[in-house]
């Protein structure tokens, strides 16, 4: 399962009332935008967060992949369109409470990647369509949905009244917030599991900087993260290193970063007369494999903290 941030805007009623999303297959300069050539990534089963005005107003469900299709007569009057598109059969599940987006953007920051973010820094959408929503960026989606649409009884609560049960049991949207939520826990637990059995024996058992070989403090450390990789770049064992819990850490928050050839850079956050309590040393160089090189240069450019 995978999951999609679409932007619709003016076009939500219509495509709601359709029960699809709709794009159109090229611009007027014969050109297929990424954020419509998305469309054809959307298999059966795969969620959609719905976007419109600064809210995630829906989640739906695709009932079929992706498929070509004629512009919907009732979206006609989009004369800046071409007829010929890409379209997706939805089950839309509108939520009573959207979720806005700015008001949580503290929460969203942080899981939006680098490349093709549905979301500006500044917290409004992006102009284009259709967006890659990853797992973790997924699960904090529905966990802000959940606490906005769906009843919880609260620990102090004796009773219920009969209109909270009816409410609770006959709500539709809870089977889907459950079961995306558990795909995408699920996706990511099982990646990582893979991750690190095959990055171990690269490196191995041991940290790479300080040779710590105690498995229960060994963390995989992907290089270019979960929420930026693709789905066969995340499991690629040659993007990430092996590292003890303190090293992991920094090498996460960009305080350490890795050269191409493996030599060690220290962030200038990190002062010179800390260096030895952090366990660094500055002229530390590490062992390399050829297919570690373009992951530890995304990670030097993107993460690493330079001031």
């Amino acid at each position: 399962m995978n999951n999609f941030i679409v932007m619709q805007g003016h076009t939500y009623q219509e495509e709601k009332e359709l029960g699809i999303i709709w794009s159109p297959q090229q611009d007027k300069g014969g050109k297929t935008p990424h954020y419509w050539r998305r469309m054809t990534e959307v298999k059966e089963g795969d969620r959609v967060f719905h976007y419109v005005k600064r809210n995630i107003v829906a989640i739906s469900i695709a009932s079929e992949g992706c498929k070509t299709a004629s512009k919907p007569s009732i979206m006609q009057s989009h004369n800046r369109w071409r007829n010929e598109g890409y379209l997706v059969n939805l089950k839309y599940h509108e939520l009573e409470t959207p979720v806005n987006v700015r008001d949580n953007f503290n929460k969203i920051l942080p899981l939006l990647p680098i490349k093709y973010s549905p979301f500006q820094q500044d917290t409004d959408g992006n102009q284009g369509y259709l967006y890659p929503c990853n797992e973790e960026l997924a699960i904090k989606l529905v966990e802000l949905i959940s606490e906005l649409n769906i009843y919880q009884i609260n620990d102090e609560q004796l009773e219920l009244s009969i209109d909270d049960v009816r409410r609770t049991e006959n709500n539709t949207l809870i089977p889907v917030i459950a079961e995306t939520e558990s795909e995408a826990k699920t996706k990511i637990r099982l990646g990582q599991q893979k991750f690190r059995k095959d990055l171990i024996p690269l490196w191995e058992g041991k940290c790479a900087l300080c040779g710590i070989n105690l498995s229960e403090l060994l963390r995989a450390s992907h290089s270019k993260p979960w929420k930026d990789s693709t789905n066969v770049e995340r499991l690629d064992p040659y993007n990430g290193v092996l590292l003890c819990c303190n090293h992991d850490a920094l090498y996460d928050k960009g305080l350490i970063t890795f050269d191409g050839q493996g030599r060690l850079h220290i962030s200038s956050v990190i002062r010179d007369e800390d260096y030895l309590m952090y366990g660094l040393e500055r002229t530390s160089k590490i062992q390399i494999r050829p297919g570690n090189k373009v992951y530890f240069k995304w990670h030097k450019k993107n993460i690493f903290k330079t001031i």
